[in-house]
């Protein structure tokens, strides 16, 4: 069973302005925006490994917080892959046959929700319950992934906006329920030594 919606009769005629506004901006600008969306989210593991590091010194519980962050950002991808197995949304560079920057995914790697959207929007949110100013700079980079993949061609806005939704919604419930147990876990893993190694700066 799926959903098996449109996503043309949604925001069509805005993807069109967008992937239009693409083919006639500088080369340079272009070239940017294709390899932030190809790699951008390199950065948000770069940032996950400084939120830790910095954490470590705030006490063993923020240590064990910022650790579960790439688990939440991994639960957030599979919650959201799930969500494209129901609703078959064909990419729109494949319903409305565009010419577009990034090559067009094959027919069944379904369009809605974005995972880069998801992916970047649970980092984002989960780096943020944890370290303000990183976090804050996580969830730029999110904004900037997101409007990307449309810019490339392959996500409606809709699409989008959608990951952002599931991403950021599963990050905020994860961490929230974790830190009610993270000084519980963060005593049985200070409890060995090597373990204690990821959770002091001491």
């Amino acid at each position: 069973m799926n959903l098996a919606f449109g996503g043309a009769s949604i925001d069509g005629s805005a993807y069109r302005e967008v992937v239009d506004l693409a083919q006639h901006s500088p080369g340079w600008l272009d070239t940017t925006i294709r390899v932030w969306s190809a790699y951008g989210l390199v950065v948000f593991a770069v940032l996950m490994v400084l939120v830790w590091w910095r954490a470590r010194r705030a006490g063993a519980a923020t240590a064990v917080t910022a650790l579960a962050v790439p688990v939440v950002v991994v639960l957030a991808y599979g919650v959201n892959d799930v969500l494209k197995m129901f609703v078959h949304e064909d990419r729109p560079c494949q319903t409305l046959q565009v010419r577009t920057l990034e090559a067009c995914p094959a027919h069944g790697d379904w369009s809605f929700p974005s995972n880069h959207a998801a992916i970047a929007a649970a980092a984002a949110v989960a780096l943020w319950l944890v370290s303000r100013r990183l976090g804050a700079l996580a969830c730029l980079a999110a904004v900037a992934m997101a409007a990307s993949r449309v810019w490339v061609g392959v996500h409606y806005p809709h699409d989008v906006l959608a990951g952002l939704v599931v991403g950021g919604l599963v990050a905020l419930a994860s961490i929230l329920l974790l830190r009610r147990r993270s000084e519980a876990l963060a005593r049985r893993l200070t409890a060995a030594a090597p373990l204690r190694l990821l959770l002091s700066a001491s």
